[in-house]
C-alpha cells in the first residue's frame, strides 16, 4: 500500500467520524427539544450577589455524563451568576438570559466531574433545578469570580443553598 492510500484512507475515516459526531449531536438537539429554562427576570427581583462564572454544562439528574441540550443552556459559556430574592439568574455570553425562581430550585451541592470537565475536588457547584415541563437536571457551575476562587465558589455554593432552602418553604416565582 502506498502513502497515498492510506492518506486517503485515514482522511475517510477523519471525515466518517466528524459526520458522525454532528449527526449525533443534531438527534441529542431534536431529542431534548421539548427542555427549556425559564427566560428573562421578573421585573422587581433585587440583586443580592453577582458571581463570574463558567457554565459546563447541564446533565440528567444524577447522571453527570449524560448532556441535556437545555434551550439555552445548550453550549458551554462564561458570564455571570446573579443570585436575587426571587431565584437565580444565569447571564451567559452569547445566550438569553435564564432564571431559575426560587420555586424550581432543588439543591445545590459541590461537584468534581461532569461531561467535558472534571476539577479538583469540588471546584464544581451542581444545581439541581426544574425545567419547565417538570424535568429535574443538573447543572454544573464553574465561580471564577475575583473574590479568590474558594472564596466565591463557597459564597456562590451558600447563597445558592439558602434560595434551594427557600424553595422548600413554599415561595413561589
Amino acid at each position: 500500500m502506498n502513502q497515498q492510500l492510506a492518506g486517503a484512507i485515514v482522511l475517510g475515516v477523519a471525515v466518517l467520524l466528524i459526520l458522525a459526531g454532528v449527526l449525533a449531536w443534531r438527534a441529542r438537539l431534536r431529542r431534548d427539544s421539548g427542555l427549556t429554562a425559564p427566560i428573562g427576570v421578573p421585573e422587581h427581583a433585587e440583586v443580592l450577589a453577582r458571581y463570574e462564572t463558567l457554565y459546563v454544562a447541564t446533565t440528567k439528574h444524577d447522571h453527570s455524563l449524560e448532556r441535556l441540550a437545555v434551550r439555552p443552556l445548550v453550549y458551554r459559556a462564561r458570564g455571570e451568576l446573579a443570585i436575587t430574592d426571587r431565584g437565580a439568574v444565569l447571564s451567559l455570553d452569547g445566550s438569553p438570559t435564564v432564571f431559575l425562581a426560587t420555586a424550581r430550585l432543588v439543591a445545590a451541592d459541590r461537584a468534581t466531574v461532569t461531561i467535558d470537565r472534571a476539577v479538583e475536588p469540588g471546584g464544581l457547584i451542581r444545581l439541581v433545578w426544574r425545567t419547565d415541563d417538570g424535568t429535574l437536571v443538573d447543572s454544573y457551575l464553574r465561580i471564577t469570580g475575583d473574590l479568590g476562587h474558594a472564596d466565591a465558589q463557597g459564597a456562590a455554593l451558600t447563597d445558592l443553598q439558602r434560595l434551594c432552602a427557600g424553595s422548600e418553604t413554599g415561595d413561589s416565582e
